[in-house]
């Protein structure tokens, strides 16, 4: 599947902009891996090393050439120092269909960066042909992760039970859409 390019302008909202990873990210993936949750809901390996870090950065600077989507840095606007991920995922785009997935780093949450990468990436979203529905799935413990979904705009339509393993255990997972206007 050919995936539209690259934005020419990086998309933004409130204090973040959503840009490519580099390798000076390395810090950002260390980070994130020390979390007990994200390397379970996520690519990042735990504990990572400088090097596998490295590696998770070279991935997803080629998801969007490997016809995945874009995985996108969320970055302080006013520093571009990298605060999480935030990733469009293509792979329903031929049904009109994407989700999305964000991770913020334990340092850098409660501040609202994952509510303003979760608002940039929807408004990309909605400049890629075709595409008409977004969503995204939560854990309904994650109290803050509905909140976020929730304060962008997206819509709760259900409750998945069982819908996914997660550190060897199935998980129920609500399910939240937003539909492009028009």
């Amino acid at each position: 599947m050919i995936l539209p390019p690259w934005p020419a302008v990086a998309p933004a909202h409130g204090d973040v902009v959503l840009r490519r990873f580099t390798e000076d990210d390395a810090a950002l993936v260390r980070e994130l891996s020390s979390d007990p949750y994200v390397p379970l809901i996520s690519t990042v390996p735990a504990a990572a090393t400088r090097e596998q870090a490295l590696d998770w950065i070279d991935r997803n600077q080629r998801r969007r050439e490997d016809g995945v989507g874009f995985s996108f840095a969320v970055a302080v606007a006013s520093t571009g120092r990298a605060v999480g991920q935030v990733g469009l995922w293509l792979a329903e785009l031929p049904s009109g269909r994407a989700s999305v997935g964000y991770l913020v780093a334990p340092g850098s949450r409660g501040r609202g960066f994952a509510g303003s990468a979760l608002a940039a990436v929807t408004a990309f979203a909605w400049t890629v042909p075709g595409l008409h529905r977004v969503q995204l799935f939560v854990e309904p413990s994650n109290e803050a992760s509905v909140r976020t979904a929730r304060g962008a705009g997206y819509e709760p339509e259900g409750l998945l039970r069982s819908y996914r393993e997660i550190g060897g255990r199935r998980r129920d997972m609500l399910i939240f859409g937003a539909v492009r206007e028009g």
